[in-house]
Formats: structure tokens, C-alpha cells, sequence
């Protein structure tokens, strides 16, 4: 199977060249792999610019947009950006995060995986990070069949279905609630362990923390379930400051007409599916 890659990268002089060499490595190699230069303002260009020369896969597309670190918002758009440049000749498209370190066979497996179920929509492994004593431990704050927005999988069908990535926050949310409403299903590969080099969200501006309470509220979640979500996302994270931005990020999309990444039919099924996981998890 021939598969692309798009990088969305900002400022990752620190990571980026352990993530270009473990691509490099891979023993399925890709297509192609276009590295979007986000505005950086350190030494990632000239890091690019290292391994476009050193290998005629890697392509780099410069781009300018805002120097604030966002969830959702500044990465999808250098993703989309990135993606417009390339064709249609895939048979799955990688969006991949420029700090990660990849396994050897990280590709060859979801490539496998593709093969072995022509309807699997999203694929992906897990990460894991390094603790104060060097233990690489597993990452994963939400449910083992989530697939974590720094290493996402789509095959061709399952991306054109769900119209691509939305630019928003909680677009790796959305994308698997409509991979599940088009019919497709997900993989999370547990013995596929990547290495995050940078904790997640540590370089997010702080205006991100109200953004997913908007988040849920865009993808038309209701009250009621946007507070289970946010109780639930409280006592993982032990902060109930989390609870409270939420709320206050619910509470301002709702007054302020922010509009839906979903249509009316799309958050019905996802309302649904919700409390179907929910009255699963209170009587298995």
C-alpha cells in the first residue's frame, strides 16, 4: 500500500530530526512526506532542509501563520495546508506530530492492519513518555480504542467520507465519532509504542484551556453530556480547574452562536453512541 505523510511543524529544533530518522527507518518507507513548516523561527527549517536533500520523499511547504501554540486550530490548518499539495494516489494518509519516535515496523503493521480489514477507517499505536527516571510509561488518557491526534491513520475511503480533518478543536474526537457514523471502524495497535518526545500540550498558549468545553459544544454533546465528559476528564487529570473550564468554555460557544463541525443527523448518532459507551461502562 502507498501511504503520504503530513507533519504539521513549529519550532521543533529539539525533536524533529529523531522523527525524520525514525521515518527514514521505517521498513515500509513512505510516498511521500510533506514537512509544513509552521512559521518556525528556530532551526527547524535548516533540519528540513537536511533530509528534502538527503531523501526525495521528504518534501517541505513553508507556510506563515500565527506564532500561538493552539490546539486544534494552528496544526490542522498546516495539515490541510500540507494536504493540498498532494494527489489523490494513496491508500491511507498519515497525519503525524514532529516529535515522535516511531518504531522500525510502526508503518508496515498499520499497513497490515489496512490490508487484513478493508473496512478500518482510523489506525494508530500508543504513546508513551519518559518520567523523571528515565521509564518510558504508557500515555493514554482516553479510552485504549482512541487514536491519539499526534499519529493518526486514515485510510482513503474513511478520509474522504468524513470530509477530512475539521478545523477545530477536538478534531481528533470528531473524526472517529464519523468514521463510526460512515460505517468504519478503528484499530489502536498496543504493541506499536512510540516515543513522545514533549508531553502533550505543554507548548499550547493558554488561552486553549476553555477550548474543550467548546469543543463538545460543537460537536452538538448538550449539557448534560458535556458535564459527564468534563467530571470524567476532572478526575483523570485530579484538577478541577479542567471541570470549570469547561464549563466556561460550554457556557461562552453556547452565548456566542459558535457554530457545529456536525451536521443535525451527525450529533444525533453521536449523542447516542455516547450514552450507549456510558450505559455500557455502568452495567457491563
Amino acid at each position: 500500500m502507498d501511504y503520504y505523510i503530513v507533519i504539521p511543524i513549529h519550532n521543533e529544533e529539539d525533536y524533529l530530526e529523531r522523527t525524520l530518522t525514525s521515518i527514514v527507518l521505517q521498513t515500509l518507507p513512505p510516498k511521500k512526506v510533506i514537512l509544513v513548516n509552521d512559521n518556525s523561527t528556530d532551526n527547524t527549517e535548516t533540519i528540513i532542509d537536511h533530509f528534502v536533500e538527503k531523501h526525495s520523499f521528504f518534501h517541505k511547504l513553508n507556510i506563515v501563520s500565527s506564532t500561538e501554540h493552539m490546539p486544534g486550530s494552528k496544526v490542522v490548518n498546516a495539515f490541510n495546508q500540507g494536504l493540498a499539495i498532494l494527489d489523490g494516489a494513496y491508500d491511507f494518509i498519515v497525519k503525524l506530530d514532529a516529535d515522535l519516535i516511531l518504531p522500525k515496523q510502526y508503518f508496515q503493521s498499520v499497513c497490515n492492519h489496512f490490508i487484513k480489514n478493508p473496512n478500518l477507517g482510523i489506525c494508530g499505536g500508543f504513546i508513551y513518555e519518559q518520567n523523571g527516571s528515565g521509564e518510558w510509561l504508557l500515555n493514554h488518557p482516553m479510552n485504549k480504542d482512541h487514536i491519539r491526534g499526534a499519529l493518526k491513520a486514515y485510510s482513503k475511503p474513511c478520509f474522504l467520507a468524513i470530509g477530512g480533518i475539521k478545523n477545530a478543536m477536538g478534531w481528533d474526537t470528531v473524526d472517529e465519532l464519523l468514521a463510526k457514523y460512515h460505517g468504519f471502524t478503528l484499530l489502536t495497535d498496543t504493541s506499536l509504542h512510540v516515543k513522545h518526545l514533549r508531553p502533550t500540550g505543554k507548548a499550547y498558549n493558554q488561552k486553549a484551556k476553555q477550548l474543550q468545553g467548546k469543543a463538545m459544544f460543537s460537536m452538538r454533546y448538550g449539557l448534560l453530556l458535556s458535564i459527564i465528559a468534563s467530571v470524567k476528564m476532572a478526575i483523570k487529570s485530579k484538577s478541577f480547574s479542567s471541570f470549570w473550564n469547561n464549563m466556561v468554555g460550554f457556557t461562552n460557544a453556547t452565548t456566542s452562536n459558535t457554530p457545529y463541525i456536525v451536521n443535525k443527523e451527525e450529533g444525533t448518532f453521536i449523542r447516542k453512541l455516547r450514552w450507549k459507551n456510558i450505559k455500557r461502562k455502568i452495567f457491563p
